[in-house]
C-alpha cells in the first residue's frame, strides 16, 4: 500500500500568511479528499458530520491562538504537519503543535506544574505520568471534565470504548486523567529469513541441542545472541544483540520501560506489579508508596534487579555492534534496518514505519519484511501473571493551570486527530494504533503482510499484557532522572550493577522522604516502612525475591508461526 500525505492548499496558506481564519466546511471538504479518502472507519456522509461538529463546536474560539506540544516521532510529525493546518482550517482556531524531545516535554510539563504559568495549552505526554498527575491533582481529570466544562466541546462520537490503552490512563479513583493519542510496544524482533534459514536452523540445532525459534526466555535469547555474533551471512559480519550505553537521559527510558519487570523483579499483576512495580516500589493498599531499596520491601536493588542489569551489561559487551556502547536511544534505533542485527529483545513497535521502506537491507523486492516481530522473552526471575512488557501510551493532557477557554479549545484538537473520521489514515502513517476499530478496519487487514506481525498483535488479545510505568511512581519527573545517571555508571563500568542500584534505590527513598515530608501529595503521598535487615523481605513471599542459584534455567524457543496462529486465535 502505497501511503502519501499533504495538506490543503488552503490550510498552508492560512498558516504560512497568517491570513484571518474562518471555520469553513469547504476546507473540511478539501481535507477529506485529498488527505483521508476511504481510510477511515466512517462513511463520507459520517466524515462530513462529524467536520461539522468541530465546526460548531469550535465556533467560539475561532481566532484562537493555541499552543500543543508533544515528543518528535512520526506519528506527531504527522499531527503537527497535517492535522494541526487542516484543523485550523476547518475550525478557525490557529493551532502550533510544538515537537521536542520526550525529555524536554517532560521538563516543560514540570515547569508548568511548579509555576502554574500556562507554558503550553495541551500536553500529548506519556501515560507513565498516571502517578503524578493523580496525586498531584494539577491535570484535569477528563471524567468531570467532559461532565463539566469541557461538555459542550466534547464530540458525541468521541467513544471512549474504541480506545484500547485506557487502562494505562485510569487511576484508583476510576477517573479518566488523560487521553491516549498514540501507543507502541516494546517487542522482540529478530530476522524471519535468517532464523527459517535450514542451513542455518541445522547449525544450531547441532551446536545448542534445540530447535532455532523465537526465544521465550533469556536463556534462549542468549544462546542465540551467541551463536549469531561474529557469523558473515548476506555479506555482512552480523551481531546477536542490538542496544545502546550512552550514559544520556535516553538510558532511562531503557530501563525504567519494565526492564525489570521482563527479568522478573517485582510482582505478579497487570497491567503494573502490586505491591512492587517494575520500578522496584513498593505501596501499601492505599497506593502510598513505602520503599525502593530491599531494606523497606522495595525491589530496586534486589536481586531480580541486579540480574537484568548484569545481562544488558553481558549482552551489550558481547553481542552487540562495539558503537552501540556508546549509542543514544534515537542514534540505535535505525541500526538493526541496516541488515547485520540478528535479533533485539527491546525494540519499540513505532520504529515500523521506519523499517519498512523500499530498498531497505531487511526488506523483500516484493514489499513484504525479513524481520518479524513477537513477545518479548523473559528473565530467570519472571513467573506467570507478571507484566510481560512495556507500551508507551502518548496522551493528550489538560493542566489546570490552563484557562478554560484554551483547554476547551485544545481539547477540540485532541479529539480531531484521534477522531474516527482521522484516526484510520494517522495510524497508516505512524503506525501507533490507538482505536481497535482501526486496528481492524480492511485496510489493515490488506496491508498486515508487510508489517511483519504488528497488525496480528493488536488484534490478538494479548495487547493489553504491555502496559505503560503504572500509580506506584508518585513524581515520575523527578525519579526518572535518577535512572539514566545510575545506569550508566554501571554501562560504563564506573560501578557494579550492585553498587548502581543501591545508590538509585536510596536516591528514590530520598525523594519520597522529601514528598513525605512536605505533604504536597496529602493521603496518596509516601509514608516510608522503616528499614529492615533486608532478610526480612526476601523471605517474604512475592517481591523482592532472594537470589536463584540458577539464573539461567533451561533455554526454551517455539516456532514463530505457532505464536502468529496464537494472536489470530
Amino acid at each position: 500500500m502505497k501511503l502519501r500525505y499533504s495538506t490543503t492548499a488552503l490550510a498552508l496558506a492560512l498558516i504560512v500568511t497568517g491570513a484571518p481564519v474562518r471555520a469553513d466546511m469547504d476546507a473540511a471538504r478539501a481535507f477529506l479528499d485529498a488527505e483521508i479518502g476511504d481510510l477511515s472507519v466512517l462513511t463520507r456522509e459520517e466524515q462530513e458530520a462529524e467536520m461539522q461538529w468541530f465546526i460548531d463546536a469550535a465556533e467560539p474560539f475561532q481566532g484562537m491562538d493555541i499552543r500543543i506540544v508533544s515528543e518528535t516521532i512520526t506519528t506527531h510529525e504527522y499531527e503537527s504537519k497535517v492535522l494541526a493546518p487542516a484543523f485550523t482550517a476547518i475550525t478557525g482556531i490557529r493551532v502550533t503543535h510544538d515537537l521536542i524531545g520526550e525529555g524536554d516535554v517532560v521538563e516543560k510539563l514540570q515547569t508548568q506544574m511548579q509555576t502554574g504559568e500556562n507554558v503550553y495549552d495541551m500536553y500529548i505526554n506519556d501515560a507513565d505520568l498516571i502517578g503524578t498527575h493523580w496525586r498531584y491533582q494539577q491535570v484535569r481529570n477528563m471524567t468531570d471534565w467532559m461532565a463539566g466544562e469541557g461538555a459542550d466541546v466534547t464530540n458525541p462520537g468521541l467513544d471512549l470504548e474504541d480506545f484500547i490503552g485506557l487502562a494505562s490512563t485510569t487511576a484508583p479513583d476510576g477517573k479518566l486523567y488523560q487521553l491516549p493519542v498514540q501507543q507502541f510496544a516494546n517487542l522482540y524482533w529478530f530476522r524471519h529469513d535468517w532464523f527459517t534459514d535450514p542451513e542455518i536452523m541445522a547449525e544450531f540445532k547441532e551446536e545448542y541441542g534445540y530447535d532455532l525459534g523465537v526465544p521465550v526466555n533469556w536463556s534462549a535469547y542468549e544462546d542465540i545472541a551467541e551463536f549469531f555474533t561474529g557469523k558473515t551471512i548476506d555479506g555482512v559480519q552480523v551481531y546477536g544483540n542490538m542496544d545502546y550505553g550512552k550514559k544520556d537521559p535516553s538510558l532511562g527510558w531503557r530501563f525504567t520501560d519494565a526492564w525489570l519487570s521482563m527479568a522478573g523483579a517485582g510482582d505478579v499483576g497487570e497491567p503494573n506489579g502490586f505491591p512492587v512495580d517494575e520500578w522496584g516500589i513498593r505501596v501499601n493498599d492505599d497506593y502510598q508508596p513505602v520503599g525502593s531499596c530491599v531494606a523497606r520491601g522495595g525491589d530496586t536493588n534486589g536481586p531480580a534487579a541486579v540480574y537484568a542489569i548484569e545481562k544488558y551489561i553481558d549482552w551489550l559487551k558481547n553481542y552487540t555492534p562495539p558503537a552501540a556502547a556508546g549509542m543514544t536511544f534515537s542514534e540505535a534505533g535505525p541500526v538493526p534496518a541496516q541488515g547485520n542485527i540478528a535479533q533485539q529483545m527491546f525494540w519499540y513497535t513505532a520504529f515500523t514505519a521506519d523499517m519498512v521502506k523500499e530498498g531497505l537491507p531487511v526488506m523483500n523486492e516484493d514489499g513484504t519484511p525479513k524481520w518479524r516481530m513477537a513477545p518479548s522473552p523473559y528473565g530467570a526471575y519472571w513467573e506467570e501473571g507478571m507484566k510481560v512488557g512495556y507500551q508507551d501510551v502518548g496522551s493528550a493532557t489538560l493542566m489546570t493551570s490552563t484557562p478554560v477557554d484554551r483547554a476547551q479549545a485544545a481539547w477540540l484538537y485532541a479529539q480531531f486527530i484521534v477522531s474516527k473520521t482521522v484516526d484510520t489514515k494517522k495510524s497508516h502513517v505512524g503506525l501507533t494504533f490507538v482505536r481497535d476499530s482501526s486496528v481492524r478496519h480492511e485496510s489493515f487487514t490488506e496491508r498486515a503482510p508487510n508489517l511483519g506481525g504488528l497488525v496480528e498483535f493488536y488484534r490478538s488479545p494479548d495487547r493489553t499484557r504491555w502496559s505503560d510505568t503504572g500509580l506506584n511512581v508518585p513524581d515520575y519527573p523527578r525519579l526518572a532522572q535518577l535512572w539514566w545517571q545510575n545506569i550508566g555508571d554501571a554501562s560504563s563500568g564506573a560501578k557494579t550493577a550492585q553498587e548502581a542500584l543501591d545508590a538509585l534505590c536510596e536516591q528514590q527513598e530520598s525523594i519520597l522522604d522529601r514528598l513525605q515530608r512536605s505533604g504536597v501529595q496529602g493521603d496518596l503521598g509516601p509514608v516510608l516502612n522503616e528499614p529492615q535487615d533486608p532478610e526480612h523481605w526476601l523471605a517474604q513471599p512475592g517481591a523482592p525475591k532472594p537470589k536463584l542459584e540458577n539464573e539461567k534455567p533451561e533455554p526454551v524457543t517455539v516456532a514463530y508461526e505457532e505464536l502468529i496462529q496464537r494472536w489470530q486465535e
